[in-house]
């Protein structure tokens, strides 16, 4: 493959975001072909965007490559292949955990290669990874790259019918899993779970392959059957011929990764494989400002997008060291977790949910754990997933004395929409925002018919097309339902289907989902500016505002909170500051009257408060409780808690 390197026309390393910023957007062609450059390609781009069956954009539709050489191969050629690659630190299985460098990552993914090859797998065939947060999760994403297969990671831990949903759609000819998942007190058996999906499907793969973990029992011989022939993970590497990576089309497909809490049919966005590879390359250099030898940590999981391109993508094709973390923020063992794998590892930049950082609050307000620890090489604390609160901003501000910064995007974009760039001039931090759209976005907000908002107006925010490389290719097998769902509404552009602002200084706030709106009596309000003041109370450690049905006034708000640890407070007293709070920042005309204090709240495994749920509940509604739920005990309480 070509090694053009990296020229300094695709540098921009600290030049002013102003300056980057135009560049994408009166010269698009030029601004990717030149971040193309830091791309080894089989066959070079000549082209940058193909929109002649627009709104159907590609991008790089003239050129090949392999994803795989770019993340392993190059790295070991121009020797670097003693540098980490992969580390794993599993705080539920300490002695298991592990470090990779390059060469030995190379050659676990060559050799799972080997295998997928030897089931018959060839390039654009689908396989499904199931698997808990483990090196082979990575190595079997990494090894489908390697030759041309297209992977879909699915939650290890989902239900039966959730799984067999995504092998229907996505029609894998072979399945790897775990035995199981390792959580605080309890292991989760996988293989019970595959065979029922198995038996649900209507299109089962014709392969299982298992990774046996000596935690949690099980294997590959107690479970054959389902349509399928059931091979040990270990047992084939051993036999294993190491393949070589297969160039693949820009435009062909990596990966299928389902959105969560779909019901029904699921939505599988399709991702490439070239304009993927440039965005991330892209993205780590300039949004994140990490490059090779960094050690980078994203506290996520690989069933999500998060994992996807920055757990084994984003680092590795930066040629950066990324820590895989087998453990929860609290409670593995303690609120000191994050500053433990930071201390050990020397890690430069944290990747976090805001859900996470404010679980860390709830058990250590103080911050008294971080002193257990040397987190001096930290840089910056990264947060993304869920609107990052002020108060919660304000809080990590203050512990850590670093940046942290928020920043904005959709498991549908891949990487971020909104952000402050570190790699470029730094932008002053606003708490509440994730700053300014990111080079190649081009992001309006506009009102109900598509008109454009004056600054400080809330609206829709919609990103003009084409969107950028490494967005959403469309929804597998479903062209239609991806016009329908993303490109219908507004003409000329992508609907993101949140609500927010942007400011004088063209900063954009995210208030919250567009449904997540409400109209009282009338006046269109917005749950997100709520939880934005609920947030900042002394007493509160997290919270969730959502439009209950009102007789008179259509919707009210109504408020959900949990404490701080240690924290005992009058519900009268809080409920009384809390309104006046509203009152005096919102207004009177939010109503803002109902508060109830919860031990948690209902989320998604990616950390995502289940607000539309909570609302059903409330309502009295009938509600489907959702695939992608963290702990179904909290919702069963608060749904007693409500008289539900």
């Amino acid at each position: 493959m070509s090694s053009p390197g990296t020229p300094p026309s695709s540098d921009n390393h600290g030049q002013s975001y102003a300056e980057v910023y135009r560049r994408s957007t009166d010269s698009p062609e030029d601004f990717w072909l030149a971040a193309a450059e830091a791309v080894e390609w089989e066959t070079p781009p000549a082209r940058a965007l193909d929109d002649s069956a627009a709104p159907m954009y590609r991008w790089f539709p003239d050129a090949s490559l392999n994803t795989c050489f770019n993340a392993l191969d190059r790295h070991v050629r121009d020797g670097n292949g003693d540098r980490a690659a992969l580390i794993y630190d599993s705080a539920m299985a300490p002695d298991a955990s592990r470090t990779y460098t390059y060469a030995e990552l190379l050659d676990e993914v060559s050799r799972f290669a080997g295998v997928l090859k030897d089931q018959g797998v060839v390039a654009g065939d689908r396989v499904i990874v199931y698997m808990p947060m483990i090196p082979e999760a990575a190595i079997a994403m990494l090894a489908c790259a390697r030759i041309g297969a297209v992977h879909s990671v699915v939650f290890g831990g989902f239900a039966a019918k959730e799984l067999a949903t995504r092998i229907d759609d996505a029609g894998p000819v072979v399945l790897v899993t775990a035995s199981g998942g390792l959580e605080p007190g309890r292991t989760v058996d996988y293989l019970p779970m595959v065979a029922k999906a198995l038996e649900l499907s209507g299109t089962p793969p014709h392969t299982v392959i298992v990774k046996d973990r000596a935690q949690v029992p099980g294997s590959a011989a107690d479970y054959q059957g389902g349509g399928a022939a059931w091979f040990d993970w270990d047992t084939l590497m051993a036999d294993a011929s190491p393949a070589e990576p297969v160039p693949v089309a820009a435009t062909d497909p990596l990966y299928i990764l389902y959105t969560s809490g779909t019901t029904g049919k699921p939505k599988g966005v399709i991702r490439d494989n070239g304009g993927h590879a440039v965005a991330l390359t892209w993205s780590m250099r300039n949004i994140y400002d990490i490059g090779p030898g960094d050690v980078w940590w994203t506290a996520s999981d690989v069933g999500w997008v998060v994992g996807h391109s920055y757990i084994v993508y984003g680092p590795l094709l930066a040629g950066a060291t990324s820590v895989l973390y087998e453990g929860k923020p609290v409670g593995t063992p303690d609120a000191g977790a994050f500053w433990r794998v930071i201390s050990d590892h020397g890690v430069s930049a944290l990747f976090t949910a805001p859900t996470a950082i404010r679980a860390v609050r709830k058990a250590d307000p103080d911050a008294k754990e971080i002193e257990k620890y040397d987190i001096s090489s930290l840089k910056t604390l990264f947060a993304a997933g869920e609107r990052l609160d002020p108060d919660t901003y304000a809080w990590a501000t203050r512990v850590l004395d670093r940046p942290v910064v928020d920043h904005w995007w959709q498991t549908e974009t891949g990487w971020a929409i909104c952000a402050n760039l570190r790699g470029l001039e730094p932008m002053p931090l606003k708490a509440g925002s994730p700053t300014v759209p990111v080079p190649g976005y081009r992001v309006e907000v506009v009102d109900a018919e598509g008109n454009a908002v004056p600054a400080g107006a809330e609206g829709n925010i919609v990103i003009g097309l084409p969107l950028p490389p490494g967005t959403l290719a469309g929804l597998w097998r479903d062209p239609e339902r991806y016009v329908r769902s993303y490109l219908a509404t507004f003409d000329g552009y992508y609907l993101t289907g949140d609500s927010g602002y942007i400011d004088e200084d063209g900063y954009v706030y995210v208030l919250g989902r567009s449904d997540d709106v409400i109209n009282v009596a009338g006046h269109r309000l917005s749950t997100g500016s709520m939880e934005a003041v609920v947030a900042g109370h002394p007493a509160v450690a997290e919270c969730a505002v959502v439009g209950i049905r009102d007789e008179l006034k259509g919707q009210r708000p109504s408020g959900y909170v949990v404490l701080k640890a240690g924290v005992e407070i009058d519900p009268d007293t809080l409920r009384n500051e809390l309104v006046a709070m509203v009152r005096e920042q919102i207004g009177a005309v939010a109503t803002f009257r109902d508060v109830t204090v919860v031990q948690a709240l209902p989320k998604t495994r990616s950390g995502k408060i289940l607000r539309k749920t909570m609302r059903q509940i409330a309502d009295h509604e009938e509600y489907t409780v959702p695939s992608t739920i963290e702990d179904i005990a909290v919702l069963d309480a608060l749904k007693k808690q409500l008289g539900g």
